[in-house]
């Protein structure tokens, strides 16, 4: 959705950001944007745009720019400085969209949580709050622009998960596919991955949306790091971190970017590639041999009952391993008798298990149960929540978190668009020059 704002031949930058929008004639209070202008006190000459009842001045304009140049380095080369202007324009509209939904659903961020994040921020910075807020100030900027962006960014993912988390639905099937993918494949090679991500929020203007993503791969070759363009640029979650998506097994990623990847040298980056309605461009950082195949090693439901109980009683309270809730951790909704006691045993190789019950579980899958084993004055049963064939393959869980996310991320973008469609945005801006310094 960000990059509707990138210039391409047919239009200019700005021209493209204003068509971008689906605007309406009044905002929901039914003002139009000369009456919202008036009300706000702000001088026309100094609003670059009208959200609803908000306006984003000139002046938060400069301060966004001043904002992602110096997060950059002050890497942006001169000519891309005209992108770099209307992709802080969008955030801002973006952010002020954000905020006024998350308010309608009276949802508040606090001082304290804006701080704390100010503080994880600074501090891989290596520096702390206070400093960072110096040096901030130091170069001309606000510390309220940046607590703006990070309150939108605490805001929107919490209103977005309350909303639609009972919608997204990982299906079993996804999982087992996604897992056998990389088994087969886990004999190749693995990839260290960074991504920038180009939501195409119209499908007829697919080409100007690869059009502004080979813009970006040109700002790489003239020098502008792939780190500073996927933070600046990036609709993706990773766009924090630089792209960084840290090494990615052969499989694990979407076919058709699987196979980019597969054939891309280390140290090269991709065209833009179209990928679940949007454009996708991976940096391949590097390339590492296959994993050589390891001990298998399980997370294992064990259960035990005292021989007092009786056999056929034991047999019946060993059997609710398979349907109670030890491998979620959910101790208090766990109840299989009297007697009966059990535990989760995360990452134990079968060299940890003792010899009398070890050939009971080596052979036995994920979800399948060892049978009841007598010994010690008790009887034993083990539940096999989950399984690492020695191939390093990531949990279950780690994989059905990231099918998650992903869904809820598409998710994410569609309800910002519906935003957008109801609301009034007018761009007023044509031609601002941020100033030196």
């Amino acid at each position: 959705m960000r990059f509707s704002i990138i210039s391409t031949v047919a239009c200019s930058m700005l021209a493209c950001f204003s068509q971008a929008f689906a605007q309406q004639e009044t905002s929901p209070e039914g003002l139009t944007s000369d009456q919202v202008i008036e009300r706000s006190g702000v001088p026309s000459s100094a609003v670059a745009a009208v959200v609803n009842d908000a306006v984003v001045t000139t002046f938060d304009l400069r301060q966004r720019i001043k904002l992602m140049l110096i997060s950059s380095g002050g890497q942006i080369p001169q000519d891309a400085l005209p992108q770099l202007q209307a992709q802080a324009l969008r955030d801002l509209i973006e952010e002020r969209l954000k905020l006024q939904e998350t308010k309608e659903f009276d949802m508040e961020i606090s001082d304290a949580e804006v701080m704390d994040e100010l503080s994880v921020m600074a501090a891989q910075s290596n520096l702390t709050a206070d400093q960072l807020i110096q040096t901030l100030e130091g170069a001309g900027i606000s510390v309220n622009s940046l607590k703006q962006q990070i309150k939108a960014q605490i805001a929107w993912p919490q209103l977005v998960q309350g909303r639609y988390r009972d919608r997204v639905r990982v299906n079993e099937d996804e999982i087992d596919n996604t897992l056998e993918r990389m088994r087969e494949d886990a004999s190749k090679e693995q990839f260290l991955v960074s991504e920038i991500c180009i939501p195409v929020d119209n499908p007829s203007q697919a080409q100007q949306y690869y059009q502004g993503g080979m813009q970006l791969i040109e700002q790489m070759r003239r020098g502008v790091p792939f780190a500073v363009v996927a933070q600046q640029f990036s609709a993706c979650t990773t766009a924090a971190v630089g792209g960084d998506l840290g090494w990615v097994r052969a499989g694990e990623l979407a076919p058709e970017l699987d196979s980019a990847i597969r054939e891309l040298p280390a140290g090269s980056v991709t065209n833009p590639i179209p990928s679940e309605g949007a454009f996708m461009i991976l940096a391949v950082r590097d390339k590492r041999p296959a994993v050589v195949k390891g001990e298998p090693s399980f997370t294992l439901a064990y259960a035990s009952a005292d021989a007092s109980l009786g056999n056929a009683q034991a047999h019946a309270a060993l059997e609710k391993i398979s349907t109670a809730e030890i491998c979620a951790g959910r101790a208090l909704r766990i109840d299989l008798g009297p007697g009966v006691g059990y535990s989760l045993l995360e990452n134990v190789t079968l060299d940890q298990i003792d010899e009398r019950f070890r050939t009971f579980v080596e052979d036995l899958d994920r979800e399948e149960q060892s049978i009841v084993i007598e010994a010690d004055g008790a009887y034993h049963s083990v539940y096999v929540c989950d399984k690492d064939e020695g191939l390093g393959l990531p949990s279950r869980d780690a994989i059905e978190n990231r099918i998650y996310s992903r869904q809820l991320g598409r998710i994410s973008q569609q309800y910002l668009r519906d935003i957008e469609r109801e609301s009034m945005v007018d761009v007023r801006i044509e031609n601002f020059q941020q100033p030196n310094g």
